[in-house]
Formats: C-alpha cells, structure tokens, sequence
C-alpha cells in the first residue's frame, strides 16, 4: 500500500512538474507574427501568429516579436516591457480604424524586469480617419516607464481625442521619439501631459523627439506640466494651431527646447501659454507661419539670436535667451 502510495505521489509531481514546464515554455523570449500565419501557432519562426495581440501572450516580459512580412497585424494592449520590431519587413501594418492602436498600459513589474522598457519600431499605424490615438501611454501606476518610438509612421487619427501619440502616463518616465513621421491627426501630432486625462501626475516625464515630422492637423507638439522636452532635427508643418505648445495643466513647470528644427506654414509657431512654460529656440527656421511666437500668464519664448524667421507677425516678445 505504501508503495502504491508512493507512486502515486511520484506521478503527481511529475504531472505537475510538467505542467509548469509547458506554462514556462508557453512564453519565448523571441517569437513572430506573419501575414500568413495563425494565433493558435506558438508564434515561433517556422509556425507564427498572425497577430501583435495574439503573439504578446506568448512572449516574455523584455522579450521581442518581429514581423517576418509587410501585413497588417491588428491592434494591441502592451501590458509587460517588450520589443516589438517591423523593420525587418519595412513596415508592420496596424489598423486602428475607430480605436487606439498601440496601447501601453503597465501596472506593474517586478524584478528581473526593472527596466521597464517598451520599444515600438518600423510600424505604420493608420486611423483610417477614424482612429483616436495612434500609441496611447497610460501606465499610471508604474514610475519610471521608458517609451522609444522609432521608425515608425501614424497616420488618419481623426476620431476624438485624434492624436498620433498620447503620453498621460502619471508616475513619470521617459518618451523617445526618432525618425517618425505624424500626419493627419485631428487635435495634434504628439501630447505629453503627467497631469492630463488621468489627473494628478506630478512626476517628471522627459522628452526627446528628433528626426521626427509632424504634417498637418490640430497642433504639431504639445507639453503640459512636469514636462522637459528636446526637440531636435524635426519638422512641424502646415497645422491649424501652434506647431509648440507649452502650458500648465497642475502646478509643474514646462521647459522645451527646440533646436536645428524647421516650423513652416502653421498657426503659431512657438506657444508658452501660462506661468512657469518656457521654450527655447535656438538653429531652427521658422518660416510662413501666421503668427511667429505667443505667450500669456509669464510664458517665455527665448531665442538665442541664431534662428531664421520670416513670412510671421510677432504675437509676443521673443527675447534672447
């Protein structure tokens, strides 16, 4: 009898033992998503999912999912630090008709996984004219998020809110953006605000936005409070209101800095709206813009004398800085 039992405990732990196995080996640190694939796949290089969404679940925190061809891979919900990578397809295809695209939305991570760090590259985010925001940033209760935005093209966001990236992350971070295009958002291009829809951040998100373009639409950049934003080697161009916007939203001051940039064809140029906002402008050429630079409540516009502007009525003092 006790041998039997024995046995019988053996099995058991082996039975579980495998289980815990297969739950393990469920997520692979690397897995793919193809055109022709399917999410019942285990998303590995010669069986892929055909979705972001399907191939998430499968994949480990600070793990990658890579595109294998140019296809649409549908919407996703980013709960965990991950890669995901179109770029070697050129582009990897979402469509966001009538939704958010991407959205970033980390509660919580525990060690190992204390970079926390997502990475979107080579993606083509298209609203279709409906979309609401291309990448929404949400996180509100994890500190210290880091967002890179790289290569990638967001388009046709024009649904309420009907921006191209949303940062209401509350418990600060960081925002990189490089080598991106923006076009066609309803209300702007890029918003950075710990204080916005969620309310009451007071953490610091820092910004860098470079080699980035933002074309038509509402606004071109804007900052809310506990914001430092750098801007650099990007275009603004041809949007209905300011191509920079700073103002408070809480108690936190707002600095941007705006180098070697070109802000052409746009309402304002360069908007610091409330007290404690202050852009600075330095290389940059700010062109045809129906009003140059704008500030209310002790906003500053600062330029260091080495800027070319032209085709604009001067809304506020620009002084040097």
């Amino acid at each position: 009898m006790n041998k039997f039992r024995f046995t019988l405990t053996a099995l058991a732990i082996m039975a579980f033992s495998l289980v815990a196995f297969s739950s393990v080996q469920a997520q692979a640190t690397r897995t793919w998503v193809s055109g022709v694939g399917d999410d019942v796949n285990p998303c590995s290089r010669t069986a892929p999912c055909k979705t972001f969404a399907g191939a998430i679940s499968k994949t480990a925190a600070d793990g990658e999912i890579d595109a294998l061809d140019p296809a649409g891979f549908g919407t996703v919900t980013i709960t965990k630090s991950i890669t995901i990578d179109g770029s070697p397809t050129g582009t990897a295809g979402v469509l966001n008709a009538g939704l958010a695209g991407v959205i970033i939305n980390i509660t919580s991570e525990t060690a190992p996984h204390n970079l926390h760090t997502v990475v979107l590259r080579g993606l083509s985010i298209n609203g279709a004219g409906t979309g609401t925001n291309g990448i929404r940033i949400v996180s509100g209760n994890l500190a210290g998020l880091k967002v890179l935005v790289d290569n990638c093209k967001i388009t046709g966001q024009n649904s309420s809110p009907g921006r191209g990236i949303e940062d209401f992350r509350a418990n600060g971070g960081s925002l990189n953006v490089t080598n991106t295009t923006i076009v066609n958002c309803l209300a702007a291009g890029i918003v950075v605000d710990p204080n916005g829809a969620l309310g009451g951040g007071s953490a610091r998100v820092d910004v860098s936005i470079s080699g980035t373009r933002v074309l038509n639409g509402g606004f071109g950049m804007n900052f809310g409070s506990n914001v430092k934003a750098t801007v650099y080697d990007s275009v603004i161009e041809g949007v209905t209101s300011s191509a920079i916007f700073a103002v408070q939203t809480s108690s936190g001051a707002i600095d941007v800095n705006v180098d070697h940039c070109v802000v052409t064809g746009n309402g304002i140029g360069f908007n610091a709206s409330s007290a404690n906002t202050t852009i600075r402008v330095s290389n940059t050429t700010a062109t045809n813009n129906t009003t140059l630079s704008s500030s209310a409540g002790g906003g500053q516009v600062l330029s260091y004398g080495n800027n070319q502007a032209g085709g604009a009525s001067v809304g506020a003092a620009v002084t040097p800085g």
